[in-house]
């Protein structure tokens, strides 16, 4: 039987960086809200048997009213997460069915990651257990102190930078959150809660087209990327879909 996976995309973040006063969730591209178009990624998808997205609680109702039909008809599962990303993690994990054999957190502001990436480490994880896309760090790394002034340089080699869809065995990923090895606060990602457990996560090599929207000036660069590639038509998301977009 296929492997079946569940997926969880935090919506959670403060988005600090982003500026302006605006939530970077809810900032949109090529008038698509972000969130939802990093959704898009997993409908239809044979795979996939739930899809949970989890916003912050200052957030929830507004996603609610906007959102709610269009993503029921996309079948996502709306909740409202916590303080710190473990947390809304593990609120998400929560609403994940028995069926599922795998879990994948996949960040609601990355809506650059291709199918061919999500093909790729979901393949990886039915091997290992655990899997992250990475991509390598190719410029030259300076380590920088609080005035501002440079350290030293620091070898890039073997260096990644940690991107999502990070996918886990189910099992093992509910027991790591039962008993976690560190506090919520101390936690960035998953891959690093089974670092602390002794557990190997594999990487698949990705590159920096899986962009998360960290500042304004990223939304121009994930629309370029997006444009860039071979158009998908998206499906009708119900009855609501002109008011809501």
């Amino acid at each position: 039987m296929a492997a079946r996976f569940a997926v969880i995309i935090p919506a959670a973040g403060k988005g600090e960086r982003f500026g302006g006063g605006e939530n970077k969730t809810l900032a949109k591209i090529d008038g698509r809200a972000i969130f939802l178009r990093s959704v898009e990624h997993f409908m239809n998808r044979d795979d996939v048997c739930a899809t949970i997205l989890v916003v912050s609680g200052r957030d929830f109702d507004e996603i609610k009213s906007k959102y709610a039909p269009n993503l029921a008809f996309m079948g996502v599962k709306l909740v409202e997460g916590g303080a710190f990303r473990m947390d809304s993690v593990a609120a998400g994990l929560k609403e994940v069915p028995d069926e599922a054999d795998f879990v994948a957190i996949h960040d609601a502001v990355r809506p650059c990651v291709s199918q061919d990436m999500i093909d790729a480490v979901f393949a990886e994880v039915a091997k290992t257990g655990a899997a992250i896309l990475a991509s390598p760090l190719h410029g030259t790394i300076k380590k920088v102190g609080e005035s501002r002034v440079i350290d030293k340089t620091i070898d890039r080699a073997g260096l990644y930078e940690a991107q999502t869809p990070q996918v886990f065995d189910r099992r093992l990923m509910a027991e790591l959150y039962e008993n976690p090895p560190a506090k919520p606060e101390d936690i960035t990602d998953d891959a690093q809660l089974f670092e602390l457990a002794g557990h190997p996560v594999s990487i698949v090599v990705s590159d920096a087209t899986n962009l998360k929207i960290t500042r304004k000036s990223d939304i121009s660069l994930a629309n370029a990327i997006i444009k860039s590639r071979p158009h998908k038509k998206v499906p009708k998301l119900g009855a609501f879909e002109e008011a809501q977009w």
